[in-house]
């Protein structure tokens, strides 16, 4: 076994009130590989509970160019090892849409098929401007997995969402920050920095409140205002009987900065 295949294809490290995880394979574009899917898996696992958000990152000049397609020709039975991939990095995507703290990511350079399915599940994205998004999966005579086509969807609507995948298209960092696929866009040069203070910012706020915000966003779309309206109230009420809420309160009321991170 080579260096390359036996060090770990995911990093992680606690940064203060980060938890930072880190995409480790930049010579293959952090292609998705069995063995990437179950070590992203366990980082999201085996978040420290005293760290408030999730950063995500990718060392190299891609951020994740999908699936390992070589591994894809090379498998006696295409449709079980594919099937069985996706079963996985499903789990993955679950453990980033349920994640207890919120989610930031950072991406650049080429974000493809599975990996745009990851960055539609992150709660806020920084994109680097020379990014480049492609589904990619007709190319391959393949559909969509990894919430890919949830996340094309719900941000640039049907048609859209169809005629990118349809015709093997790809949306530049611009196209992606107006569809509201991405958040924010920052120079290349600056991503690191700004989505690391971007993290920061979200884990001074309060996280449990933020954490029933999403919920609400994610769900508004799919349901009736009058449906909205009651889990708003439902869930304002317990952000207001929360540790959170009564600090944010008394900040207010006392005319100070509130202190979320002490909020227990």
């Amino acid at each position: 076994m080579t260096d390359a295949q036996s060090r770990p294809l995911v990093l992680t490290e606690a940064d203060g009130d980060l938890w930072r995880i880190t995409l480790d394979s930049p010579e293959t574009g952090n292609a998705l590989t069995p063995a990437l899917a179950a070590q992203l898996g366990t980082a999201f696992a085996t978040r420290p509970a005293d760290t408030r958000v999730v950063l995500l990152l990718a060392n190299g000049p891609r951020f994740c160019v999908g699936g390992d397609v070589r591994s894809f020709a090379d498998a006696e039975d295409p449709g079980a090892f594919i099937g069985q991939l996706a079963h996985d990095w499903h789990e993955v995507i679950r453990a980033v849409l349920h994640c207890p703290v919120p989610v930031v990511a950072g991406v650049q350079g080429a974000v493809a098929g599975a990996g745009v399915g990851l960055v539609g599940a992150c709660d806020v994205v920084v994109c680097a401007r020379r990014t480049k998004i492609r589904p990619a999966y007709g190319a391959l005579g393949l559909s969509p997995d990894g919430g890919t086509s949830w996340a094309l969807a719900r941000a640039l609507g049907a048609p859209r969402a169809l005629d990118l995948m349809l015709t093997n298209g790809s949306l530049t960092a611009a196209e992606a920050h107006l569809s509201g696929l991405v958040a924010r866009l920052v120079d290349d040069e600056d991503l690191e920095s700004t989505v690391t203070r971007v993290a920061h910012e979200v884990a001074a706020g309060p996280i449990r409140a933020m954490v029933r915000t999403r919920a609400l966003v994610r769900r508004a779309a799919t349901r009736s205002l009058e449906e909205q309206l009651d889990d708003e109230a439902r869930l304002i009420a317990e952000s207001a009987a929360d540790p959170e809420g009564r600090e944010g309160v008394r900040a207010f009321v006392e005319k100070r900065a509130p202190d979320f991170r002490n909020a227990r």
